[in-house]
């Protein structure tokens, strides 16, 4: 079975497209190789940000191709696998492992609002069908299903499911994690606005999403803390909390993206059905981040 340490900043990276809507492979690159010089320690592929719900299959497979090209083993890259039938994420799943996939994050059934019998079932068959090791991401906020204690006492069966998303929204949830399970599931905090918080309860790293244009600050915050430099990462966190605040938005896509293109890292456009923001919903969000990067500040030496 494959191992790999889920543990430090991982970017739920973003999918750039091109004017005519095809994958912007140069922007991804660049931003990449932004994000490993930055200090992180694995890549996250075709997530809820990376637009999974409007890229085709073979786009999916493209980019984990082009990826793993790309790094060259200097990190892990992690398959998100979000379908709606168990046969296609199984089939998904082997096709990543085939392709140069580290591991899996693995989003409970889309569409379907599974029992918990049914979403562990689910989680089960995949992992028994590659031996990547599996992050189980755990969003019922968004999702609409919550894996419990209880499931993950199941899920614990399978030697390869390793780690949790923790996107619950309940910081509380990460002791409970520890209380239950001890070490054997690491945990990673999924939700930006949250992050310091639950990396000082103990979490091994962050999924996440502002990371994708401001790489170097992310990095800071997590190493600093997990340092016990708790004033000197406040003091950053504080000035990122405006920011990290629009990755719980319905439009995160939208925002993030228009975030990482004033930094370079990306360009605006989306897929349909979402479209750029314009107008004075534009003028908001870019005046949240003309204000940051106006007041970005000097990082410490980690």
């Amino acid at each position: 079975m494959s191992t790999m340490k889920w543990q430090g900043v991982l970017p739920a990276m973003l999918t750039p497209f091109t004017a005519d809507d095809t994958i912007d492979f140069a922007m991804f690159e660049k931003n990449v190789k932004a994000q490993v010089a930055a200090g992180i320690e694995g890549v996250i592929l075709a997530g809820s940000l990376g637009e999974v719900s409007t890229l085709e299959y073979d786009e999916k497979i493209a980019l984990l191709k082009f990826a793993a090209d790309t790094l060259k083993g200097a990190v892990p890259v992690v398959m998100n696998i979000a379908e709606q039938s168990t046969r296609v994420a199984v089939k998904l799943a082997q096709d990543a492992e085939k392709n140069g996939a580290n591991g899996l994050m693995v989003l409970p059934p889309m569409r379907y609002k599974a029992d918990d019998a049914e979403t562990v079932e689910y989680f089960k068959t995949i992992a028994a069908g590659v031996s990547l090791p599996v992050m189980i991401y755990n969003n019922p906020v968004d999702y609409k299903i919550e894996v419990t204690l209880d499931m993950f006492e199941e899920l614990a069966k399978l030697s390869n499911i390793q780690a949790v998303k923790e996107s619950t929204r309940d910081v509380t949830n990460v002791t409970r994690m520890r209380n239950r399970f001890g070490d054997r599931f690491s945990i990673l905090c999924g939700v930006d606005t949250l992050f310091m918080e639950e990396v000082m309860l103990g979490a091994d790293g962050i999924v996440g999403g502002l990371v994708d244009a401001f790489p170097a600050e992310t990095v800071a915050i997590f190493k600093l803390t997990k340092a016990g430099r708790i004033r000197e990462a406040l003091d950053i966190y504080r000035w990122f909390l405006p920011l990290l605040e629009l990755d719980i938005h319905p439009k995160l896509v939208q925002y993030i993206k228009l975030a990482a293109t004033q930094t370079g890292l990306s360009t605006e456009y989306v897929r349909a059905p979402r479209k750029a923001i314009t107008g004075a919903e534009r003028e908001r969000v870019l005046a949240v981040i003309s204000k940051a990067m106006a007041g970005r500040p000097a990082l410490p030496a980690l």
